[in-house]
């Protein structure tokens, strides 16, 4: 059982990684509405591909160890956490996504269009995570 003071820390870390999840929102929003506007080409990058594709396979296996090991301690902090880690897969998919679209047809659209479909995802997460570091 946790105590009122690892209680309180938990609550803390999760309204923190709620709070990044929508300041995170915010930023993909205005980044990926800015290129849509400006029409910013993207530049083809195979190193970012292979990244993307590396992360793609490591980040949910980071996502389940953290969240199957938050479940033993009980650690709603850390379960926060695997879930950031997992948004970052599929910040990772959606990056691959949008640099294979460019890379293979020339759309350069195609990432920011993709990165706000993942905003949904992040403010959802976001908020879901600062009401539970709100509960007490």
């Amino acid at each position: 059982m946790h105590s009122k003071i690892e209680e309180t820390a938990e609550k803390r870390a999760t309204l923190l990684v709620g709070v990044t999840f929508l300041a995170l929102a915010l930023y993909v929003t205005y980044e990926s509405t800015k290129k849509l506007i400006l029409q910013e080409p993207l530049a083809e990058s195979l190193i970012g591909i292979l990244l993307a594709i590396v992360s793609l396979i490591v980040m949910p296996v980071l996502a389940w160890q953290k969240r199957k090991v938050a479940a033993q301690i009980h650690s709603w902090a850390l379960a926060a956490d695997a879930l950031e880690t997992l948004a970052c897969s599929y910040f990772s998919f959606t990056l691959l996504v949008g640099l294979g679209l460019n890379a293979w047809l020339g759309w350069w659209w195609a990432d920011p269009l993709a990165a706000l479909a993942i905003v949904i995802f992040l403010a959802r997460e976001g908020w879901e995570a600062m009401q539970e570091g709100w509960e007490g």
